[in-house]
């Protein structure tokens, strides 16, 4: 996006404290099995969890640094006014896209609270614990796209 060093921000701190998380369990059950012929079950289960919402923090991250993929040639060519509307319409449908996400994942937060009370085979957590994190990492996403639609904008006005 920019050349000149980008503050530390908590999205980028929650996603590298769950990427060490899971780099150490993995690595303690590694360990595990080649010293005591045992494994960890649950090690699979909050490694796929954690990763699930690395992906959503990651996903919030592409979007503020302009990382998501574009038709940047096809782009380039129209004026500027269609341009604006181009990238408003892109953060608008990017945004409607993890309403939804998190509309589904707060309905299923909702089942598994008052309908299934389902837990996890390893560890028997509710499931609705891993469910939650998903709308919740979602602010990074919207955040993401607010930032990069905003820095997209004021670099089409400077190129007028």
């Amino acid at each position: 996006m920019n050349s000149k060093k980008e503050p530390l921000r908590l999205g980028r701190i929650i996603a590298a404290i769950l990427l060490f998380a899971m780099a150490a369990i993995a690595f303690i059950n590694v360990i595990s099995r080649y010293f005591f012929h045992f494994s960890f079950a649950a090690t699979e289960e909050i490694t796929i969890n954690m990763f699930v919402w690395m992906t959503v923090i990651g996903t919030g991250i592409a979007f503020e640094r302009g990382a998501q993929m574009g038709m940047v040639t096809l782009f380039n060519i129209f004026p500027v006014r269609f341009k604006k509307a181009v990238i408003l319409l892109s953060a608008a449908l990017s945004a409607l896209l993890f309403v939804l996400v998190d509309y589904f994942m707060i309905i299923s937060v909702y089942d598994e609270l008052t309908l299934f009370h389902a837990t996890s085979g390893a560890l028997g957590v509710p499931v609705w614990i891993y469910y939650i994190g998903v709308p919740i990492f979602s602010i990074f996403v919207f955040m993401g796209v607010y930032k990069d639609a905003i820095y997209r904008l004021k670099a089409e006005t400077e190129n007028r």
